[in-house]
């Protein structure tokens, strides 16, 4: 088993930044490739980025690249999710996820364990 919990969400204005924090435990949290998911209220949870076990691959969603970068810290059990130039469009429950199978997948059904998730909200 894996815990995952998020921090960091919250609300802020368009065009400014937020860092959200996924902290693990359980077992070895380098073992796991992570993603970082949201999802916006009447809508399906949708993938945002991927980071392998060591960050030798990331992935993002195309309506993120260039604005959120994804990074872990293996000493720390911890993966983070920097959101810079945020729109109201990214408001959303941003969810973090453990990959057991290390491949940093854009899909939801991959991911093994799931976080409580934190709220983004981006006013206009």
């Amino acid at each position: 088993q894996v815990q995952l919990v998020e921090s960091g969400g919250g609300l802020v204005q368009a065009g400014g930044s937020l860092r959200l924090s996924c902290a693990a435990s359980g077992r070895t949290f380098s073992n796991y490739a992570m993603g970082w998911f949201r999802q916006a209220p009447g809508k399906e949870r949708e993938f945002v980025a991927a980071i392998t076990r060591y960050g030798g691959i990331i992935n993002y969603a195309d309506s993120v690249k260039g604005r959120f970068t994804i990074s872990r810290d293996n000493a720390k059990n911890t993966v983070y999710l920097q959101m810079n130039s945020l729109k109201p469009e990214d408001t959303a429950v941003y969810y973090c996820a453990a990959d057991a199978r290390g491949l940093g997948s854009r899909s939801v059904s991959e991911y093994d364990y799931w976080g409580q998730g934190t709220q983004v909200t981006v006013s206009s």
